[in-house]
C-alpha cells in the first residue's frame, strides 16, 4: 500500500489512523548529517552557475547533490521514521538571498519534496506501513514582531504580506513536490507563524482542497517563552484556529529542559502532539554530545506519561538517535487527544480564558 499525497484530507485521516495505533516516529537533523559528509563548494554549487559561494547552502543540495539528501532520508526511514521532512528549512526567497539563489526556490522545494515522496512511497510499498512527508518551512532570519534596530523599536525589515508571499511560494512548491503536510517549524516569532498559516490558507483556496499544517514552536528561554514572548499555552491559543494536524515543540533545549513545556501543551492541545528536541545542549564548541540512549530515555518518559504522539530529533540528532527513540517507545500507548471544555481562549503574551 502506498500513501498518496493527492488529498490533504486523506493525508490528515491517514496520519490520525496511524497515530491511534502507536507513538509515531519523526526524523532527525539534516544539517549535522550533511556536515559529516565534508562536502566541497563544488558539491554545493553543481552546474547551476550561481554568482555567490554556495558552501553551507544545505537546501540547494536537492538540486546539486540529490544523492546526499536521498542517503540521509533513507537512513532515517531505516531507523523507523513514520514521518520524514524535506531538507528545506531555509529554502525560501529571504534565506536564499544570502546565496543569490532566490530564483532557485521553487526548484529546490519541488526537488526536495519529490526525493522525500519517492522514498516514503518506496518504504510504504515494502511493508504496507504508510510513511508521510512533511514539507519543512523554517522561520527565516526576519521577525515580524520585533525591530532589529534597538534605536528604532517601530522599524521592521519586512511586513506581514511580504512574508506571507514568501511562505506561499515555498509551500506551493512543496505541495507540487508531493508533500502531505506543511510543517511550520522552529517558530520563534508567533506572527511569522501566522504568516505561514495565512500562506497555506491562500494555497488551499487556490487548490480547492485542504493542505494540513503541522506547527512547532521553539523556546528561547527556560521559562518557556519564544522570542516574541509567548508562553506555550498562549502560543497554542494564537494558532489553534489553523486546525493543525500536529502542534508541538522542537529545537530549543534538550529533552530534559523541554519536559515541563511538553507536559503543559499535552494537557491543552486537542490535536496530535509532536516533539523533537535537540540532542541535549551544545558544548563550548557548539557540538551536541548527548548519546542516543540518553535522548531516547528522556523522550520515552513523555510517551510513558501519555504526553506525545510523534517523537523525533532536532539539532545534533542522528539516525542512531531516531533508532534509539523508535526502540524505546515501541509498544507504548500513544497520547489520547484531550477534549477541552468549550470556552473563549485568547492570547496576549499570556493565555486568557473568558469565564463562562
Amino acid at each position: 500500500m502506498t500513501h498518496s499525497a493527492s488529498s490533504g484530507q486523506g493525508s490528515r485521516e491517514a496520519l490520525l489512523a496511524e497515530a491511534a495505533k502507536r507513538v509515531l516516529i519523526f526524523d532527525g537533523a539534516f544539517g549535522t548529517q550533511i556536515q559529516e559528509r565534508k562536502l566541497t563548494e563544488e558539491d554545493y554549487a553543481g552546474e547551476l552557475g550561481l554568482k555567490a559561494d554556495q558552501k553551507g547552502n544545505n537546501d540547494i543540495l536537492a538540486l546539486t547533490r540529490p544523492d546526499v539528501i536521498q542517503d540521509i532520508t533513507r537512513s532515517y526511514l531505516d531507523s523507523g521514521s513514520d514521518v520524514i521532512s524535506t531538507n528545506t528549512f531555509s529554502a525560501n526567497r529571504i534565506s536564499q538571498a544570502d546565496y543569490a539563489a532566490e530564483d532557485q526556490v521553487a526548484a529546490i522545494n519541488i526537488a526536495s519534496g519529490k526525493i522525500a515522496r519517492a522514498l516514503a512511497d518506496e518504504y510504504a510499498a515494502k511493508d504496507g506501513r504508510p510513511r508521510f512527508v512533511a514539507g519543512a518551512i523554517g522561520p527565516t532570519n526576519k521577525t515580524l514582531s520585533l525591530s532589529p534596530d534597538v534605536e528604532d523599536p517601530g522599524f521592521r525589515e519586512i511586513d506581514f504580506d511580504e512574508l506571507t508571499a514568501v511562505y506561499k511560494e515555498q509551500a506551493s512548491a512543496l505541495i507540487d513536490g508531493g508533500c502531505d503536510f506543511i510543517l511550520i517549524e522552529t517558530v520563534f516569532d508567533t506572527l511569522n507563524a501566522k504568516a505561514g498559516i495565512m500562506a497555506v490558507k491562500q494555497l488551499e483556496s487556490d487548490l480547492g482542497r485542504e493542505v494540513p499544517v503541522m506547527i512547532s514552536m521553539t523556546l528561547t528561554d527556560l521559562s518557556g517563552r519564544n522570542l516574541s514572548g509567548h508562553t506555550v499555552e498562549a502560543f497554542w491559543y494564537a494558532v489553534r484556529h489553523a486546525n493543525p494536524i500536529t502542534i508541538g515543540l522542537n529545537c530549543s533545549f534538550g529533552a530534559d529542559q523541554l519536559r515541563p513545556h511538553v507536559q503543559v501543551l499535552s494537557g491543552i492541545a486537542d490535536t496530535l502532539l509532536m516533539a523533537y528536541p535537540n540532542a541535549g545542549l551544545p558544548n563550548e564548541l557548539g557540538e551536541y554530545d548527548e548519546m542516543p540512549e540518553t535522548t531516547a530515555g528522556l523522550v520515552k518518559q513523555w510517551a510513558e506519561h501519555g504526553q506525545a504522539n510523534i517523537l523525533g530529533g532536532c539539532c545534533g540528532s542522528s539516525p542512531e538517535h531516531i533508532q534509539a527513540i523508535a526502540d524505546a517507545v515501541a509498544g507504548l500507548a500513544p497520547r489520547q487527544v484531550p477534549t477541552p471544555e468549550t470556552a473563549m481562549r485568547l492570547a496576549g503574551l499570556e493565555p486568557f480564558t473568558v469565564a463562562a
